[in-house]
């Protein structure tokens, strides 16, 4: 689990027997505001085939067979920056956690 600050946390969790490139899944846990309280789910961190780890978003699938297609979950209101921003910082936060050795719980002051 990291901190920033007193608003909201990354927690990571890795899972047995998963797909063969997911690395770990990650939520969001809320800490202040009318979302204190409340995790966001679905974040997931892949290994690409060159070795490189990238992070993916809540998504829904919409059709189906050649014509499925994904809906991400999380939207930035005026374009993709700050989905954008969200991914990396989660990857940084992912590369700190593992770091510190991937305890349960990391404390950050921000």
């Amino acid at each position: 689990m990291v901190d920033v600050g007193t608003d909201l946390r990354v927690i990571f969790n890795e899972r047995r027997n998963g797909p063969e490139r997911l690395v770990c899944e990650a939520e969001l846990a809320f800490q202040t505001g009318i979302l204190a309280g409340l995790k966001l789910h679905g974040f997931t961190l892949w290994r690409s085939a060159e070795g490189d780890i990238y992070p993916t978003v809540p998504s829904r699938t919409i059709g189906g067979g050649v014509d499925r297609r994904y809906f991400d979950l999380i939207r930035s209101q005026d374009g993709a920056g700050q989905v954008k921003r969200l991914k990396a910082w989660i990857l940084s936060e992912y590369q700190r956690w593992v770091d510190a050795g991937k305890p349960a719980e990391i404390d950050r002051i921000t």
